[in-house]
Protein backbone atom coordinates (compact mmCIF):
# COMPACT_ATOMS: atom_id res chain seq x y z
CA UNK A 1 0.00 0.00 0.00
CA UNK A 2 2.82 2.09 0.96
CA UNK A 3 4.57 1.67 -2.31
CA UNK A 4 1.48 2.78 -4.63
CA UNK A 5 0.77 5.64 -2.19
CA UNK A 6 4.22 6.82 -3.65
CA UNK A 7 3.29 6.38 -7.21
CA UNK A 8 0.18 8.36 -6.92
CA UNK A 9 1.82 11.25 -5.10
CA UNK A 10 4.15 11.14 -7.67
CA UNK A 11 1.77 10.94 -10.05
CA UNK A 12 -0.15 13.88 -8.93
CA UNK A 13 2.80 16.09 -8.50
CA UNK A 14 3.70 15.59 -12.46
CA UNK A 15 0.69 16.05 -13.19
CA UNK A 16 0.70 19.94 -11.82
CA UNK A 17 3.71 20.55 -13.59
CA UNK A 18 2.49 19.58 -16.75
CA UNK A 19 -0.42 21.58 -16.17
CA UNK A 20 1.16 24.53 -14.98
CA UNK A 21 3.73 24.09 -17.55
CA UNK A 22 0.93 24.17 -20.00
CA UNK A 23 -0.34 27.20 -19.22
CA UNK A 24 2.49 29.19 -19.22
CA UNK A 25 3.56 27.81 -22.57
CA UNK A 26 0.12 28.35 -24.05
CA UNK A 27 0.27 31.98 -22.90
CA UNK A 28 3.90 32.38 -24.28
CA UNK A 29 2.89 30.95 -28.09
CA UNK A 30 0.02 33.37 -27.92
CA UNK A 31 1.06 36.47 -27.04
CA UNK A 32 1.61 37.76 -30.34
CA UNK A 33 -2.15 37.84 -30.01
CA UNK A 34 -2.11 40.73 -27.33
CA UNK A 35 -2.11 43.58 -28.97
CA UNK A 36 -0.53 47.07 -27.78
CA UNK A 37 -1.66 50.89 -28.73
CA UNK A 38 0.93 52.79 -28.37
CA UNK A 39 0.74 56.57 -28.50
CA UNK A 40 2.58 58.02 -30.29
CA UNK A 41 3.12 54.94 -32.29
CA UNK A 42 6.80 56.52 -32.59
CA UNK A 43 8.10 57.54 -29.26
CA UNK A 44 9.25 61.27 -28.17
CA UNK A 45 11.39 63.25 -26.37
CA UNK A 46 10.08 65.79 -24.66
CA UNK A 47 11.12 68.14 -21.82
CA UNK A 48 14.32 65.42 -21.28
CA UNK A 49 11.99 62.61 -20.67
CA UNK A 50 10.73 59.95 -22.88
CA UNK A 51 6.75 59.60 -22.46
CA UNK A 52 4.90 55.94 -22.50
CA UNK A 53 1.47 56.23 -22.93
CA UNK A 54 0.25 52.30 -23.95
CA UNK A 55 -3.29 50.21 -24.09
CA UNK A 56 -2.94 46.83 -24.07
CA UNK A 57 -5.70 44.42 -25.35
CA UNK A 58 -5.74 41.06 -24.02
CA UNK A 59 -7.58 38.72 -26.09
CA UNK A 60 -10.36 36.88 -24.89
CA UNK A 61 -9.56 32.97 -23.34
CA UNK A 62 -6.01 33.79 -23.13
CA UNK A 63 -5.41 34.62 -19.97
CA UNK A 64 -4.86 31.91 -17.57
CA UNK A 65 -7.03 31.70 -14.51
CA UNK A 66 -4.22 31.49 -12.02
CA UNK A 67 -1.27 33.09 -14.06
CA UNK A 68 -0.11 36.20 -12.92
CA UNK A 69 2.09 39.07 -15.47
CA UNK A 70 4.83 41.22 -14.59
CA UNK A 71 5.45 43.04 -17.98
CA UNK A 72 8.30 46.15 -18.82
CA UNK A 73 8.39 48.25 -21.63
CA UNK A 74 12.35 48.28 -22.24
CA UNK A 75 13.65 50.44 -24.58
CA UNK A 76 16.54 48.38 -26.41
CA UNK A 77 19.49 50.49 -28.28
CA UNK A 78 23.00 50.41 -29.41
CA UNK A 79 25.13 49.48 -26.35
CA UNK A 80 22.53 49.39 -23.85
CA UNK A 81 18.82 50.15 -22.87
CA UNK A 82 16.09 51.43 -20.20
CA UNK A 83 13.35 49.96 -18.51
CA UNK A 84 10.53 51.73 -18.31
CA UNK A 85 8.60 51.32 -14.51
CA UNK A 86 7.19 47.61 -14.66
CA UNK A 87 3.33 46.81 -14.37
CA UNK A 88 1.49 43.73 -13.68
CA UNK A 89 -1.83 41.97 -14.51
CA UNK A 90 -3.16 39.15 -12.76
CA UNK A 91 -5.80 36.16 -13.60
CA UNK A 92 -8.73 35.62 -12.10
CA UNK A 93 -7.80 33.05 -9.67
CA UNK A 94 -4.66 35.01 -8.17
CA UNK A 95 -4.54 36.36 -5.17
CA UNK A 96 -3.33 40.10 -5.46
CA UNK A 97 -4.56 43.60 -5.76
CA UNK A 98 -3.14 43.89 -9.30
CA UNK A 99 -5.56 44.38 -12.42
CA UNK A 100 -7.27 41.15 -13.09
CA UNK A 101 -7.94 40.36 -17.23
CA UNK A 102 -11.06 37.76 -17.67
CA UNK A 103 -9.90 33.98 -19.11
CA UNK A 104 -13.39 34.18 -21.00
CA UNK A 105 -13.42 37.48 -22.40
CA UNK A 106 -10.15 39.04 -21.79
CA UNK A 107 -9.79 42.55 -20.45
CA UNK A 108 -7.51 46.01 -21.52
CA UNK A 109 -4.65 47.44 -19.38
CA UNK A 110 -3.62 51.35 -19.78
CA UNK A 111 -0.38 52.14 -18.85
CA UNK A 112 1.46 55.77 -18.43
CA UNK A 113 4.92 56.42 -17.31
CA UNK A 114 8.18 57.81 -18.52
CA UNK A 115 11.86 57.56 -18.38
CA UNK A 116 15.11 60.12 -18.87
CA UNK A 117 16.00 60.55 -22.38
CA UNK A 118 19.46 59.65 -23.85
CA UNK A 119 21.16 60.30 -27.31
CA UNK A 120 21.09 56.73 -27.78
CA UNK A 121 17.62 56.03 -28.03
CA UNK A 122 17.21 57.94 -31.04
CA UNK A 123 17.70 54.82 -32.64
CA UNK A 124 16.15 52.43 -30.36
CA UNK A 125 12.51 49.69 -30.28
CA UNK A 126 10.19 49.39 -27.56
CA UNK A 127 10.11 46.00 -26.07
CA UNK A 128 7.96 44.57 -23.98
CA UNK A 129 9.56 41.95 -21.46
CA UNK A 130 7.18 40.02 -19.48
CA UNK A 131 7.24 37.09 -16.77
CA UNK A 132 4.86 34.93 -16.39
CA UNK A 133 4.16 33.06 -12.88
CA UNK A 134 1.89 30.08 -11.95
CA UNK A 135 2.16 28.91 -9.16
CA UNK A 136 6.27 27.93 -8.01
CA UNK A 137 6.55 28.31 -11.57
CA UNK A 138 7.99 31.26 -13.57
CA UNK A 139 7.94 31.80 -17.20
CA UNK A 140 10.15 34.49 -19.05
CA UNK A 141 8.66 35.54 -22.75
CA UNK A 142 10.48 36.24 -25.91
CA UNK A 143 10.94 39.97 -26.27
CA UNK A 144 7.57 41.62 -28.10
CA UNK A 145 8.74 45.01 -30.45
CA UNK A 146 5.56 46.98 -29.82
CA UNK A 147 7.32 50.02 -30.89
CA UNK A 148 10.13 52.45 -32.62
CA UNK A 149 11.60 55.29 -30.96
CA UNK A 150 12.63 57.78 -30.21
CA UNK A 151 11.84 60.83 -32.45
CA UNK A 152 13.89 63.69 -30.11
CA UNK A 153 13.15 66.90 -32.10
CA UNK A 154 12.60 68.89 -29.15
CA UNK A 155 16.61 68.03 -28.30
CA UNK A 156 17.53 70.17 -31.10
CA UNK A 157 16.70 73.52 -28.77
CA UNK A 158 20.07 75.16 -29.59
CA UNK A 159 21.08 76.97 -26.26
CA UNK A 160 23.88 78.19 -28.36
CA UNK A 161 21.06 80.79 -29.34
CA UNK A 162 20.70 82.11 -25.80
CA UNK A 163 21.15 85.78 -25.81
CA UNK A 164 22.95 88.34 -23.49
CA UNK A 165 21.77 92.01 -22.51
CA UNK A 166 24.48 94.98 -23.02
CA UNK A 167 24.50 97.56 -20.27
CA UNK A 168 23.62 100.76 -22.24
CA UNK A 169 25.42 103.58 -22.48
CA UNK A 170 23.35 106.97 -21.40
CA UNK A 171 25.29 109.10 -24.32
CA UNK A 172 23.26 112.37 -25.73
CA UNK A 173 24.94 114.32 -28.25
CA UNK A 174 23.06 117.27 -27.47
CA UNK A 175 22.15 117.64 -23.93
CA UNK A 176 19.49 120.60 -22.48
CA UNK A 177 21.04 122.89 -20.21
CA UNK A 178 18.90 125.86 -18.30
CA UNK A 179 20.14 128.30 -15.17
CA UNK A 180 17.23 129.51 -13.69
CA UNK A 181 16.81 132.80 -11.03
CA UNK A 182 13.45 134.02 -9.14
CA UNK A 183 13.38 138.32 -8.74
CA UNK A 184 10.73 138.82 -5.87
CA UNK A 185 8.70 141.76 -5.48
CA UNK A 186 7.23 143.86 -3.10
CA UNK A 187 3.21 143.88 -2.06
CA UNK A 188 1.68 146.10 -5.60
CA UNK A 189 4.91 147.28 -7.02
CA UNK A 190 6.92 145.77 -10.11
CA UNK A 191 10.10 147.40 -9.97
CA UNK A 192 13.35 145.25 -9.08
CA UNK A 193 15.09 146.08 -6.01
CA UNK A 194 18.99 146.07 -6.15
CA UNK A 195 18.98 143.57 -3.48
CA UNK A 196 17.40 141.27 -5.91
CA UNK A 197 20.14 141.62 -8.52
CA UNK A 198 22.79 141.11 -6.39
CA UNK A 199 21.02 137.27 -5.50
CA UNK A 200 23.21 134.19 -6.19
CA UNK A 201 20.50 133.20 -8.80
CA UNK A 202 20.84 135.94 -10.55
CA UNK A 203 24.81 136.30 -10.88
CA UNK A 204 24.78 132.48 -11.87
CA UNK A 205 22.09 133.43 -14.66
CA UNK A 206 24.73 136.71 -16.12
CA UNK A 207 28.05 134.24 -15.84
CA UNK A 208 26.42 131.45 -17.74
CA UNK A 209 24.91 133.89 -20.31
CA UNK A 210 28.86 134.82 -20.68
CA UNK A 211 29.72 130.57 -20.90
CA UNK A 212 27.35 130.42 -23.62
CA UNK A 213 28.91 133.37 -25.73
CA UNK A 214 31.88 131.80 -24.78
CA UNK A 215 31.74 128.24 -25.50
CA UNK A 216 31.80 126.62 -29.09
CA UNK A 217 29.93 123.39 -27.99
CA UNK A 218 27.04 125.66 -26.28
CA UNK A 219 24.07 127.11 -28.04
CA UNK A 220 21.59 130.03 -26.65
CA UNK A 221 18.12 127.93 -27.38
CA UNK A 222 16.16 131.15 -25.55
CA UNK A 223 14.55 132.61 -22.20
CA UNK A 224 11.35 131.53 -20.58
CA UNK A 225 9.85 133.83 -18.15
CA UNK A 226 6.94 133.46 -16.02
CA UNK A 227 5.28 136.55 -13.94
CA UNK A 228 3.34 136.21 -10.81
CA UNK A 229 0.64 138.26 -8.72
CA UNK A 230 -0.22 136.31 -5.68
CA UNK A 231 -3.99 135.84 -5.11
CA UNK A 232 -4.94 138.76 -2.68
CA UNK A 233 -6.26 141.58 -3.64
CA UNK A 234 -8.63 143.02 -7.03
CA UNK A 235 -8.24 140.95 -9.81
CA UNK A 236 -7.69 143.50 -12.01
CA UNK A 237 -4.56 145.08 -9.99
CA UNK A 238 -3.52 141.72 -9.76
CA UNK A 239 -3.59 141.24 -13.82
CA UNK A 240 -1.91 144.69 -14.05
CA UNK A 241 0.85 143.27 -11.73
CA UNK A 242 1.91 140.15 -13.38
CA UNK A 243 2.04 141.87 -16.73
CA UNK A 244 4.03 144.66 -15.49
CA UNK A 245 6.53 142.09 -13.69
CA UNK A 246 7.07 140.31 -16.67
CA UNK A 247 7.90 143.14 -18.96
CA UNK A 248 10.53 144.50 -16.16
CA UNK A 249 11.88 140.86 -16.32
CA UNK A 250 11.88 140.62 -20.05
CA UNK A 251 13.67 144.67 -19.87
CA UNK A 252 16.49 143.18 -17.28
CA UNK A 253 17.30 140.24 -19.17
CA UNK A 254 17.62 141.91 -22.77
CA UNK A 255 19.95 144.39 -21.20
CA UNK A 256 22.45 141.48 -19.69
CA UNK A 257 21.95 139.60 -22.78
CA UNK A 258 23.19 142.49 -25.22
CA UNK A 259 26.23 142.84 -22.36
CA UNK A 260 27.26 139.55 -22.66
CA UNK A 261 27.27 140.09 -26.50
CA UNK A 262 24.47 137.07 -27.29
CA UNK A 263 23.46 137.11 -30.75
CA UNK A 264 19.89 138.25 -31.28
CA UNK A 265 18.98 139.21 -28.14
CA UNK A 266 16.42 141.48 -29.05
CA UNK A 267 14.77 138.92 -31.04
CA UNK A 268 11.22 138.62 -29.39
CA UNK A 269 11.17 134.87 -30.70
CA UNK A 270 13.86 134.08 -28.14
CA UNK A 271 11.39 135.03 -25.67
CA UNK A 272 8.52 132.58 -24.06
CA UNK A 273 6.23 134.90 -22.02
CA UNK A 274 3.20 134.12 -19.70
CA UNK A 275 2.05 135.90 -16.75
CA UNK A 276 -0.59 134.08 -14.32
CA UNK A 277 -2.59 137.33 -12.43
CA UNK A 278 -3.35 134.95 -9.23
CA UNK A 279 -1.23 132.10 -8.75
CA UNK A 280 -3.58 130.00 -6.50
CA UNK A 281 -1.77 126.92 -7.60
CA UNK A 282 1.40 127.90 -6.58
CA UNK A 283 -0.43 129.03 -3.24
CA UNK A 284 -1.78 125.77 -2.90
CA UNK A 285 1.50 123.71 -3.03
CA UNK A 286 3.20 126.64 -0.49
CA UNK A 287 0.37 125.41 1.86
CA UNK A 288 1.13 122.34 1.36
CA UNK A 289 4.43 122.18 1.86
CA UNK A 290 3.87 124.17 5.15
CA UNK A 291 3.32 124.02 9.14
CA UNK A 292 0.65 126.70 9.53
CA UNK A 293 -1.82 126.02 11.76
CA UNK A 294 -5.72 125.80 10.13
CA UNK A 295 -3.52 124.60 7.01
CA UNK A 296 -5.89 121.69 6.26
CA UNK A 297 -9.02 124.01 6.43
CA UNK A 298 -7.18 126.35 4.31
CA UNK A 299 -6.81 123.62 1.14
CA UNK A 300 -10.46 122.42 2.32
CA UNK A 301 -11.57 126.13 0.98
CA UNK A 302 -9.51 126.05 -2.59
CA UNK A 303 -11.04 122.39 -2.99
CA UNK A 304 -14.44 123.61 -2.03
CA UNK A 305 -14.68 126.71 -4.02
CA UNK A 306 -12.96 127.51 -7.59
CA UNK A 307 -14.51 131.72 -7.17
CA UNK A 308 -11.34 133.54 -6.96
CA UNK A 309 -13.18 135.80 -4.93
CA UNK A 310 -15.13 133.60 -2.57
CA UNK A 311 -11.50 131.84 -2.26
CA UNK A 312 -9.78 135.44 -1.10
CA UNK A 313 -13.01 136.06 0.95
CA UNK A 314 -13.31 132.41 3.38
CA UNK A 315 -9.26 132.38 3.78
CA UNK A 316 -8.90 136.37 4.77
CA UNK A 317 -12.31 135.47 7.45
CA UNK A 318 -9.36 133.45 9.54
CA UNK A 319 -7.86 136.86 10.52
CA UNK A 320 -5.04 135.64 12.87
CA UNK A 321 -4.25 132.51 10.03
CA UNK A 322 -4.37 135.16 7.50
CA UNK A 323 -1.62 137.09 9.25
CA UNK A 324 0.58 134.45 8.69
CA UNK A 325 -0.14 133.34 5.44
CA UNK A 326 0.70 137.20 4.30
CA UNK A 327 4.12 137.13 6.28
CA UNK A 328 4.94 133.52 5.08
CA UNK A 329 3.21 132.39 1.99
CA UNK A 330 2.03 135.23 -0.14
CA UNK A 331 5.98 137.29 -0.51
CA UNK A 332 6.88 134.17 -2.30
CA UNK A 333 4.46 134.25 -4.92
CA UNK A 334 4.76 138.01 -6.02
CA UNK A 335 7.76 137.29 -8.11
CA UNK A 336 8.66 136.67 -12.31
CA UNK A 337 10.66 133.33 -12.95
CA UNK A 338 13.57 133.55 -15.33
CA UNK A 339 15.30 130.68 -16.47
CA UNK A 340 18.02 130.86 -19.67
CA UNK A 341 17.86 127.87 -22.00
CA UNK A 342 20.82 126.14 -23.86
CA UNK A 343 21.75 123.06 -25.08
CA UNK A 344 25.41 121.32 -25.01
CA UNK A 345 26.68 119.97 -28.67
CA UNK A 346 28.97 116.52 -27.93
CA UNK A 347 31.60 115.18 -29.42
CA UNK A 348 31.29 113.87 -33.11
CA UNK A 349 30.87 110.01 -33.50
CA UNK A 350 34.36 110.43 -35.37
CA UNK A 351 36.19 112.26 -32.59
CA UNK A 352 34.65 109.56 -30.18
CA UNK A 353 35.92 107.00 -32.40
CA UNK A 354 39.08 108.53 -32.64
CA UNK A 355 39.44 109.09 -29.06
CA UNK A 356 38.65 105.58 -27.95
CA UNK A 357 41.39 104.26 -30.23
CA UNK A 358 44.11 106.65 -29.06
CA UNK A 359 43.33 108.10 -25.50
CA UNK A 360 40.06 106.95 -24.23
CA UNK A 361 41.08 108.09 -20.80
CA UNK A 362 39.90 111.43 -22.45
CA UNK A 363 36.34 110.05 -22.60
CA UNK A 364 33.38 109.91 -20.06
CA UNK A 365 32.08 106.67 -19.07
CA UNK A 366 29.05 107.40 -21.16
CA UNK A 367 31.21 108.16 -24.78
CA UNK A 368 33.19 105.45 -24.22
CA UNK A 369 30.51 102.70 -23.84
CA UNK A 370 28.93 104.62 -26.93
CA UNK A 371 31.89 104.55 -28.52
CA UNK A 372 31.86 100.89 -28.75
CA UNK A 373 28.42 100.53 -30.61
CA UNK A 374 30.19 102.49 -33.41
CA UNK A 375 31.88 99.34 -34.49
CA UNK A 376 31.05 96.13 -35.33
CA UNK A 377 34.40 94.40 -34.81
CA UNK A 378 33.89 92.49 -31.61
CA UNK A 379 37.83 92.18 -30.79
CA UNK A 380 37.31 96.15 -30.97
CA UNK A 381 34.10 96.24 -28.92
CA UNK A 382 36.17 94.41 -26.30
CA UNK A 383 39.25 96.27 -26.24
CA UNK A 384 36.83 99.48 -25.80
CA UNK A 385 34.96 98.08 -23.06
CA UNK A 386 38.33 96.57 -21.34
CA UNK A 387 39.67 100.53 -21.36
CA UNK A 388 35.90 101.48 -20.24
CA UNK A 389 36.32 99.22 -17.10
CA UNK A 390 40.48 100.29 -17.01
CA UNK A 391 39.26 104.02 -16.53
CA UNK A 392 35.76 103.26 -14.51
CA UNK A 393 36.72 100.34 -12.32
CA UNK A 394 33.32 100.90 -10.68
CA UNK A 395 31.00 100.66 -13.62
CA UNK A 396 28.96 97.62 -13.58
CA UNK A 397 28.30 98.27 -17.43
CA UNK A 398 31.74 98.03 -18.71
CA UNK A 399 32.34 94.57 -16.64
CA UNK A 400 29.08 93.54 -18.28
CA UNK A 401 30.13 94.32 -21.74
CA UNK A 402 33.13 92.42 -21.51
CA UNK A 403 31.11 89.28 -20.68
CA UNK A 404 28.63 90.08 -23.62
CA UNK A 405 32.03 90.59 -26.07
CA UNK A 406 33.42 87.41 -24.78
CA UNK A 407 29.94 85.26 -24.73
CA UNK A 408 29.84 86.62 -28.91
CA UNK A 409 33.62 85.11 -29.53
CA UNK A 410 32.32 82.25 -27.71
CA UNK A 411 34.59 82.33 -24.82
CA UNK A 412 31.85 80.84 -22.09
CA UNK A 413 34.66 81.33 -19.12
CA UNK A 414 35.62 84.63 -19.77
CA UNK A 415 31.93 85.88 -20.33
CA UNK A 416 31.23 84.01 -17.07
CA UNK A 417 34.11 85.16 -14.77
CA UNK A 418 33.40 89.47 -15.96
CA UNK A 419 29.29 88.52 -15.50
CA UNK A 420 30.26 87.46 -11.78
CA UNK A 421 32.64 90.58 -11.88
CA UNK A 422 30.12 92.97 -12.90
CA UNK A 423 27.35 91.20 -10.13
CA UNK A 424 29.87 92.10 -7.60
CA UNK A 425 29.84 95.88 -8.26
CA UNK A 426 26.14 95.85 -8.54
CA UNK A 427 24.00 93.25 -7.49
CA UNK A 428 20.51 92.95 -8.70
CA UNK A 429 20.60 94.63 -11.80
CA UNK A 430 18.30 92.90 -14.57
CA UNK A 431 21.09 92.89 -17.35
CA UNK A 432 23.39 91.09 -15.31
CA UNK A 433 21.34 88.61 -14.06
CA UNK A 434 20.28 87.67 -17.65
CA UNK A 435 23.68 87.38 -18.70
CA UNK A 436 24.38 84.73 -15.72
CA UNK A 437 21.24 82.40 -16.53
CA UNK A 438 22.49 82.60 -19.94
CA UNK A 439 26.12 80.80 -18.91
CA UNK A 440 23.38 78.47 -16.20
CA UNK A 441 21.46 77.77 -19.74
CA UNK A 442 24.81 77.19 -22.08
CA UNK A 443 26.15 75.08 -18.50
CA UNK A 444 23.14 72.79 -18.99
CA UNK A 445 21.70 73.95 -15.84
CA UNK A 446 18.44 74.96 -16.93
CA UNK A 447 16.81 75.18 -13.29
CA UNK A 448 19.72 77.70 -12.29
CA UNK A 449 19.08 79.65 -15.62
CA UNK A 450 15.51 79.81 -14.76
CA UNK A 451 15.95 81.38 -11.32
CA UNK A 452 18.49 83.86 -13.17
CA UNK A 453 16.14 84.76 -15.90
CA UNK A 454 13.00 84.93 -12.88
CA UNK A 455 15.50 87.99 -11.48
CA UNK A 456 16.06 89.63 -14.68
CA UNK A 457 12.54 91.57 -15.43
CA UNK A 458 13.18 94.53 -17.99
CA UNK A 459 16.20 92.97 -19.81
CA UNK A 460 14.53 93.36 -22.47
CA UNK A 461 13.75 91.46 -26.05
CA UNK A 462 16.88 89.28 -25.13
CA UNK A 463 15.39 87.94 -21.79
CA UNK A 464 11.96 86.87 -23.60
CA UNK A 465 14.30 85.08 -26.42
CA UNK A 466 16.13 82.86 -23.15
CA UNK A 467 12.61 82.48 -21.52
CA UNK A 468 11.33 80.79 -24.98
CA UNK A 469 14.47 78.53 -25.03
CA UNK A 470 13.49 77.82 -21.20
CA UNK A 471 10.59 76.61 -22.38
CA UNK A 472 11.10 74.48 -24.67
CA UNK A 473 13.33 72.54 -22.35
CA UNK A 474 10.33 72.30 -19.95
CA UNK A 475 8.14 71.03 -22.72
CA UNK A 476 5.92 73.73 -23.09
CA UNK A 477 5.98 74.92 -26.49
CA UNK A 478 3.21 77.11 -26.19
CA UNK A 479 4.91 79.22 -23.63
CA UNK A 480 7.37 78.81 -25.73
CA UNK A 481 5.89 81.16 -29.10
CA UNK A 482 4.72 83.45 -27.00
CA UNK A 483 7.88 84.37 -25.65
CA UNK A 484 9.33 84.12 -29.19
CA UNK A 485 6.55 86.66 -30.51
CA UNK A 486 7.41 87.68 -33.67
CA UNK A 487 10.95 86.26 -33.97
CA UNK A 488 12.54 84.39 -36.82
CA UNK A 489 15.27 82.64 -35.25
CA UNK A 490 15.51 78.93 -35.67
CA UNK A 491 14.68 78.38 -31.73
CA UNK A 492 10.88 80.24 -32.64
CA UNK A 493 10.63 78.14 -35.81
CA UNK A 494 11.36 74.76 -33.35
CA UNK A 495 9.19 75.78 -31.09
CA UNK A 496 6.35 75.93 -33.64
CA UNK A 497 7.01 72.59 -35.28
CA UNK A 498 6.74 71.11 -31.93
CA UNK A 499 4.00 72.41 -31.09
CA UNK A 500 2.18 71.29 -34.34
CA UNK A 501 1.85 74.94 -35.88
CA UNK A 502 3.18 73.72 -39.28
CA UNK A 503 2.56 76.53 -41.33
CA UNK A 504 2.99 79.17 -39.09
CA UNK A 505 6.86 77.64 -38.71
CA UNK A 506 7.28 77.43 -42.38
CA UNK A 507 6.61 81.06 -42.29
CA UNK A 508 9.10 81.79 -39.31
CA UNK A 509 11.47 79.61 -41.69
CA UNK A 510 11.34 81.30 -44.61
CA UNK A 511 11.64 84.67 -42.93
CA UNK A 512 14.80 84.04 -41.53
CA UNK A 513 17.97 85.55 -43.18
CA UNK A 514 20.76 83.99 -42.05
CA UNK A 515 21.88 81.09 -44.17
CA UNK A 516 22.82 78.23 -41.20
CA UNK A 517 22.63 74.54 -41.90
CA UNK A 518 20.03 74.28 -38.85
CA UNK A 519 16.84 76.56 -40.65
CA UNK A 520 17.21 74.22 -43.91
CA UNK A 521 17.41 70.93 -41.01
CA UNK A 522 14.66 72.42 -39.97
CA UNK A 523 12.56 72.68 -42.95
CA UNK A 524 13.49 69.34 -44.06
CA UNK A 525 11.81 68.02 -41.10
CA UNK A 526 8.61 70.15 -42.04
CA UNK A 527 8.43 68.71 -45.66
CA UNK A 528 9.06 64.79 -43.77
CA UNK A 529 6.35 65.74 -41.53
CA UNK A 530 3.57 67.17 -44.23
CA UNK A 531 4.45 65.03 -46.34
CA UNK A 532 5.85 67.20 -49.03
CA UNK A 533 9.12 65.33 -49.97
CA UNK A 534 10.45 67.89 -52.56
CA UNK A 535 10.72 70.42 -49.99
CA UNK A 536 11.82 67.65 -47.04
CA UNK A 537 15.16 66.59 -49.74
CA UNK A 538 16.04 70.20 -51.16
CA UNK A 539 16.01 71.13 -47.72
CA UNK A 540 17.71 68.39 -46.34
CA UNK A 541 20.58 68.36 -49.17
CA UNK A 542 21.24 72.57 -48.72
CA UNK A 543 21.29 71.66 -44.81
CA UNK A 544 23.85 69.30 -45.09
CA UNK A 545 26.19 71.08 -47.73
CA UNK A 546 26.09 73.94 -45.42
CA UNK A 547 27.31 71.56 -42.39
CA UNK A 548 28.47 67.80 -42.73
CA UNK A 549 26.99 67.01 -39.07
CA UNK A 550 23.77 67.07 -40.62
CA UNK A 551 24.50 63.89 -42.59
CA UNK A 552 24.95 61.65 -39.68
CA UNK A 553 21.87 63.36 -37.50
CA UNK A 554 19.65 62.84 -40.91
CA UNK A 555 20.98 58.96 -41.31
CA UNK A 556 19.54 58.26 -37.33
CA UNK A 557 16.47 60.95 -37.41
CA UNK A 558 13.58 59.02 -37.09
CA UNK A 559 11.70 62.19 -38.46
CA UNK A 560 12.94 60.42 -41.43
CA UNK A 561 12.69 57.08 -40.53
CA UNK A 562 10.11 56.45 -43.72
CA UNK A 563 12.98 57.21 -46.41
CA UNK A 564 15.82 55.65 -44.56
CA UNK A 565 15.66 53.11 -47.38
CA UNK A 566 15.18 55.63 -50.16
CA UNK A 567 18.08 56.32 -52.53
CA UNK A 568 18.12 59.74 -53.04
CA UNK A 569 17.70 59.95 -49.13
CA UNK A 570 20.36 58.11 -49.07
CA UNK A 571 22.40 60.08 -51.32
CA UNK A 572 22.49 63.08 -49.25
CA UNK A 573 23.36 61.35 -45.69
CA UNK A 574 26.34 59.23 -47.02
Amino acid sequence: MKRIRISLIASVAVAALLASCSGLDKMNKGAEDVSYSVNPPVLEAHAGKVNLDVTVQFPEKYFDKNVSIEATPVLVYEGGETAFPSYRVQGENVDGNDKVISSATGGTYTYSNSVPYNENMRVSELVVRIKATKGSKTKEFEDYKIADGVIATSELVADQGAQSTIGDDAFQRIIAQSKAADIFFLIQQANIRGSELRKEDIAAIKEYMKEIKNAENINFTGIDISAYASPDGPTDLNSKLATRREKVAKDYLVREMKKAKVEGATNEELYTLKNTPEDWEGFKELMENSNIQDKELILRVLSMYSDPEVREREIKNMSATFDVIADEILPQLRRSKLSVNAEVIGKSDEEIAELAASNPSELNIEEILYAATLTDNVDEQLKIYQDAAANFPKCWRAQNNIGCAKYVKGDLAGAKAAFEKANSIKSGVAEVNNNLGVIALREGDVAKAEEFFGAAAGAGAELDNNLGIVAIHKGDYDAAMRYFGNSTNCNAALAKILAGKYDAALSTINANTMEVGFKYYLKAILGARTADNDMMFDSLRKACEMDAKFKAAAATDMEFAKFFEDATFKSIVQ
